[in-house]
């Protein structure tokens, strides 16, 4: 098989949220536990899941891709170990995933399974504990047994650096396996071997959130080579997301891509996480077109894969080409696939145009488009902050800050942090409310011409209460500005039940800016190369003394940043 060249491939778990009920969603993975009983699948999931997949994949081919991702390895692997109700679910999820793989066959895709390193259960925890040897040669074994069984399957994609979030209940639960550059180098060399003889694709990927040794593999070149020099396999793809830390603006591209000979996927992102999860527009095309021109200089770039549906936490519901799906998210889906078969950004937004709304001028379309982006980098993103690098251990800090996925955080810490970052606060309130005004002239565009309205009265509600949270951020306090964003709130949760919740505290913090000032300079540095004080304190000492540091750090951050994803722990192991 081996199927190494233009890959284009998109993520197809869409439609196992098809039942999910709960408020507020995590879109990392497959909510397996959602859909299963004691011992099998639900009924309405086993209903609904083949037909919303091949109309998915309908859509997916017509737009020009060729191949899907879909979770995971530890759900189709049989093992005598496991409980009696766990084997019959897993002869379910087999039995479903070949219905599956035949429609994916008939509509022409290729199927990449994903699978975290590593998952467990109770019974794998006895068995192989986290001893790398006994785990790899397991792993081998159940792997080549997978891909025997399923020829469908064209390739495996690992993730090794970030695990399921603390809120992932179920049978299986990943953990943290490979720490240090040697650990991934060794576990690729035992499962290489597998892929090459059952001609199929390994796809290590590159991503992790700063834990362990290994934890700057994203952009650490040192690190890279340690992983990768010298390891040459028909079988190895390595894939990065565009830039050094994870879906964001303002992000250069990852200059690991012009490191070495092998074969690489970029990873792009249609619905985007942090800027709204498709609700409202949030075009992509323009930075991505940036990004695949410096790309077309690198060496052996075989494929981009498209996220359109996986990534974050957050309480908004679109399922993409299912149900009410975001025509924004679809609009991006269709422009980085035209992108990535090589014409520019204004000849696939003018396609788009032609296929799905004609009746809208294109200068329109343009324009509109245009003033999405401005937008979103203008009052979305802190320009100041976000141009800035900066890193913090092993991580390339987020460049944004006071809001992440679907939270908008209010409160005197997060006044006093930015207080130290922005040099020039006035400007930031300026452009905050200079891209609301862009954000109306939009909903005009819109109705005049008749581009879709949907999400756009979400967005400026969203919107005006970031621009007025500036005011309270880099202005001196005002009861009035608190005032407003209170009634801002409440009227806003009224008005929309899928909405940003709006976090706010006026009341002060015991953190002194001083003290702010200080720990910023000890912890963050503006170049990614570690300083000695790197190296002797914030990589080595703070991991020593978590217990301390994780005082302070509860004290400068949200609840849910240590209670959400895999926790505010993980960076500082």
């Amino acid at each position: 098989m081996l199927h190494d060249s233009d890959i284009l491939m998109i993520d197809a778990i869409g439609p196992f949220f098809r039942h999910y009920k709960r408020k507020r969603i995590n879109w990392s993975k497959i909510p397996f536990s959602e859909i299963e009983t004691e011992s099998g699948l639900r009924p309405e999931c086993l209903a609904s899941i083949p037909g919303d997949f091949r109309k998915f994949l309908q859509k997916a081919r017509t737009f020009g891709y060729n191949s899907l991702t879909l979770d995971d390895v530890a759900h189709l692997v049989p093992c005598d170990l496991y409980p009696e109700a766990l084997q019959s679910k897993i002869s379910a999820y087999r039995e479903l995933y070949r219905e599956l793989f035949e429609i994916a066959t008939e509509e022409g895709l290729r199927v990449f399974l994903t699978t975290d390193i590593m998952f467990y259960n109770d019974a794998l925890k006895r068995r192989l504990g986290t001893n790398r040897k006994r785990v790899a040669l397991w792993l081998r074994d159940a792997l080549d047994g997978l891909l025997h069984d399923f020829p469908e399957i064209a390739g495996v994609i690992m993730r090794f650096g970030e695990t399921d979030g603390l809120d992932v209940h179920g049978d299986f639960r990943s953990q943290l396996l490979l720490k240090r550059p040697s650990h991934a180098r060794a576990f690729l060399e035992e499962l290489l071997p597998v892929f090459e003889q059952r001609e199929r694709l390994l796809v290590f990927r590159t991503w992790s959130v700063g834990a362990h040794q290994i934890g700057d593999l994203i952009w650490n070149e040192r690190n890279f080579g340690r992983v990768f020099e010298g390891l040459d396999s028909p079988a190895l793809v390595i894939s990065m997301k565009y830039g050094e830390s994870d879906f964001f603006r303002y992000l250069a591209l990852n200059k690991l891509f012009f490191a070495g000979d092998h074969k690489k996927i970029i990873e792009l992102q249609a619905r985007r996480e942090y800027e709204g999860f498709g609700a409202y527009p949030s075009f992509v095309g323009w930075d991505s077109e940036g990004y695949l021109r410096e790309l077309s200089r690198a060496k052996n770039v075989v494929g981009a894969s498209v996220w359109c549906q996986t990534g974050g936490w957050g309480k908004l519901r679109q399922l993409t080409f299912l149900r009410n799906s975001s025509k924004w998210v679809e609009m991006n889906v269709f422009v980085l696939a035209r992108l990535w078969q090589g014409i520019t950004c204004e000849e696939a937004i003018e396609a788009y145009r032609e296929q799905h709304i004609p009746d809208v001028p294109g200068d329109v379309l343009t324009r509109f488009l245009d003033l999405s982006d401005q937008v979103i980098k203008e009052l979305l993103y802190v320009r100041e902050f976000a141009e800035r690098h900066l890193y913090f251990r092993r991580l390339r800090l987020p460049p944004q800050l006071f809001v992440f996925w679907d939270r908008i955080i209010v409160d005197h810490t997060m006044k006093k942090i930015l207080a130290c970052l922005i040099r020039e606060p006035e400007a930031a309130v300026v452009e905050g409310y200079g891209a609301l005004e862009k954000l109306r002239e939009m909903q005009r565009i819109a109705k005049e011409h008749g581009l879709p309205t949907k999400g756009l009265k979400f967005q400026l509600a969203t919107f005006e209460i970031m621009a007025v949270a500036r005011e309270y951020f880099f202005r001196p306090y005002d009861e009035e500005i608190a005032e407003r964003l209170k009634g801002l709130k409440a009227d806003y949760r009224k008005r929309f039940k899928r909405n940003y919740s709006v976090m706010l505290d006026f009341s002060p913090t015991p953190v002194r800016r001083f003290h702010l000032r200080w720990l910023f300079a000890l912890f963050f540095r503006e170049r990614s190369r570690y300083r000695l004080l790197d190296e002797v304190v914030t990589l080595r000492m703070v991991a020593w003394a978590y217990p301390v540091v994780k005082r302070l750090a509860s004290r400068v951050s949200p609840d849910f940043a240590q209670n959400q994803a895999m926790g505010l722990e993980t960076i500082f192991r």
